[in-house]
């Protein structure tokens, strides 16, 4: 009960919820790395069951954050296998990376962030419906 009444003074409406997950998650990829995801953490912890379309933003954008973060360390592991940040294949490596994982993650993004606007749900490939 005391969680419904913390949802209803914050006057956030769903629609406007799914936008800053979705805005939220584009600023940790491009601006603000790790800041802007532990800010969507929280709001994941406080509003996941606020509506079915802020629900569904927060879950997709949370668990599509945990996933790009995953990558990025793969693709460091990649590196450091490789023959670490000396090693002439690291800038082959950095420019594919960029080039075809992290532009898909931010392509992604926008696309949920137009559905978020459009007060539609979005779901992101791969990661489904739900976690």
């Amino acid at each position: 009960m005391e969680h419904d009444n913390v949802q209803n003074n914050l006057n956030i409406s769903p629609k406007k919820l799914a936008i800053i997950a979705e805005s939220l998650y584009l600023v940790n990829l491009l601006i603000l790395p790790g800041i802007a995801f532990f800010i969507l953490a929280w709001f994941y912890l406080k509003h996941e069951m606020h509506s079915e379309l802020a629900g569904c933003h927060l879950r997709q954008t949370f668990s599509a954050s945990i996933w790009a973060g995953m990558l990025l360390l793969l693709v460091n592991g990649v590196i450091i296998l490789a023959g670490g940040y000396n090693s002439a294949y690291v800038w082959m490596i950095v420019i594919s990376y960029f080039t075809i994982c992290h532009s898909i993650l931010v392509i992604l993004g926008i696309i949920g962030l137009v559905k978020a606007i459009a007060g539609e749900k979005f779901h992101y490939p791969f990661i489904g419906p739900s976690f």
